[in-house]
């Protein structure tokens, strides 16, 4: 089999029709300055040694030496051989926590922005792995099923925001069992949960989705955003804009801390590890370098044809035909060429 490895390199060979046009034109322009100078029998006594094949031979290995340079350029490439590439990785499912509280200030921009910034950067360390992303609030749903294409991936996290929830509140017991809803047929050892927010489960069943998590042998990381102090809600208009800061039916400003106690038991049963995010992310930055480091299983297999590079052959040619270039001689002996003149 041939193919060439950088075919938009071949647009080149433009050059090689152009190259000759410049070399006729050239020699045309000589003959005719040439014919301006004086009488022609007298051009053709000065001219006698000019060898015209010698000049048409370089004329012709040079052409031949930039057709063969775009060649090398091109990357040809001959025969090849097959071979089996198996696709390794993990299932790696990142809840998202979209409450009202994630719009809180404590981190900034906030900490739903905060968490987006740092599931993009676990996104793109991934290599081979699958990544799904699950919503949750007071009701969880798969924003995205687990896929390879991590810019698919990225497209739907983008769109993760308070406003696709319909059901307000924070369920982690709802995001766990959403999220292992979420896993195919894998390997159990292989398969990890990431739940990222600030912790505050409003619904209390924490402890049944664990068993389920337990039970799929599903490791569960957590990852706590927020302030433990607590801090107020801010009211956003559609422009994004703080407007005051969310209110109870008395009228009280309404706080939101993080619970890390929940968060820190969820990793412990599940053989997980707890983090809490601080404002420079280093924590987030261990997160993933942790699960990429993992080993993962083969989750698909294809044969791919792999192709020799050839590029060394043309361009060893290139270079013989400029050095012959060089060697062949544009003049010609011609011993008669000076008989009689000094007598």
């Amino acid at each position: 089999m041939f193919r060439f490895g950088a075919s938009d390199m071949l647009f080149a060979y433009l050059l090689v029709p152009a190259l000759v046009a410049l070399v006729w034109w050239a020699r045309a322009r000589q003959r005719r300055d040439l014919g301006r100078l004086g009488d022609p029998a007298l051009l053709d006594r000065l001219t006698a040694t000019v060898s015209r094949r010698g000049r048409m031979a370089k004329t012709v290995l040079l052409v031949a030496a930039v057709a063969l340079l775009v060649t090398a350029l091109g990357r040809p490439q001959f025969g090849g051989r097959v071979e089996t590439v198996r696709r390794e990785g993990q299932d790696i499912v990142i809840a998202l926590d979209l409450s009202a509280s994630m719009v809180a200030q404590d981190m900034a921009p906030n900490r739903l922005e905060k968490a987006k910034f740092a599931i993009s950067d676990l996104i793109d360390r991934l290599d081979g792995d699958r990544v799904g992303l699950v919503a949750f609030a007071g009701e969880a749903f798969v924003q995205s099923p687990l896929t390879l294409d991590y810019g698919a991936a990225t497209l739907f996290l983008n769109a993760m925001d308070p406003d696709i929830m319909s059901v307000q509140g924070t369920n982690l017991g709802q995001a766990l069992v959403a999220s292992l809803d979420a896993f195919a047929e894998t390997d159990r050892r292989h398969r990890i949960l990431v739940v990222i927010t600030d912790g505050e489960d409003h619904e209390g069943e924490v402890d049944t989705a664990i068993e389920q998590a337990i039970e799929a042998g599903v490791r569960v990381y957590t990852v706590g955003i927020g302030s433990v102090e607590g801090v107020p809600i801010p009211e956003l208009d559609a422009g994004g804009r703080a407007q005051g800061f969310k209110r109870d039916a008395e009228g009280a400003v309404v706080s939101t801390r993080l619970d890390e106690a929940t968060l820190q038991t969820i990793a412990a049963r599940t053989g997980g590890v707890y983090y809490r995010a601080s404002p420079a992310g280093s924590e987030l930055a261990l997160l993933a370098e942790e699960l990429t480091a993992g080993e993962g299983q083969a989750f698909e297999s294809e044969q791919v044809t792999l192709f020799d590079e050839q590029y060394q052959v043309f361009l060893g040619f290139a270079l013989a035909l400029l050095i012959a270039e060089v060697l062949v001689p544009d003049r010609r002996r011609v011993r008669s060429a000076w008989t009689g003149r000094f007598k």
